[in-house]
């Protein structure tokens, strides 16, 4: 059975930094695309980052572009979501997905969620 979860979340002040974790048990991700995606209160979900199966390119929602950075560490099976310099409009609940096809940031396209980890941005 394919699961994901998610860790790392918390509290933080504008500016600082927090590091998300994805792991997977029960299937290997690097067979798998992997995405973040956030939903904030009041709003619908958005696509934040994904990488690749194939070749580690990676993608990033502008509104993160050059502050976040999603990497593989494929001998902990786990996906990492490096995010500096957080804003409090990156406040949200943060979801990794995994699809054996590559869905970018279309959140259809995923079909296995972890159930998130909370992240607040505030002084």
């Amino acid at each position: 059975q394919l699961q994901l979860v998610e860790s790392g979340g918390g509290l933080v002040q504008p500016g600082g930094s927090l590091r998300l974790s994805c792991t997977a048990s029960g299937f290997s991700l690097d067979n798998y695309y992997i995405a973040w995606f956030r939903q904030a209160p009041g709003k619908e979900r958005e696509g934040v980052s994904c990488i690749s199966s194939r070749d580690g390119s990676t993608v990033y929602a502008e509104s993160v572009q050059g502050r976040f950075t999603i990497s593989r560490d494929n001998a902990s099976n786990t996906v990492n979501l490096q995010m500096n310099r957080l804003k409090p409009e990156d406040t949200a609940v943060y979801y990794c997905a995994a699809s054996d096809l590559n869905g970018y940031l279309w959140a259809n396209a995923y079909p296995n969620w972890g159930r998130g980890t909370r992240v607040t941005v505030s002084s």
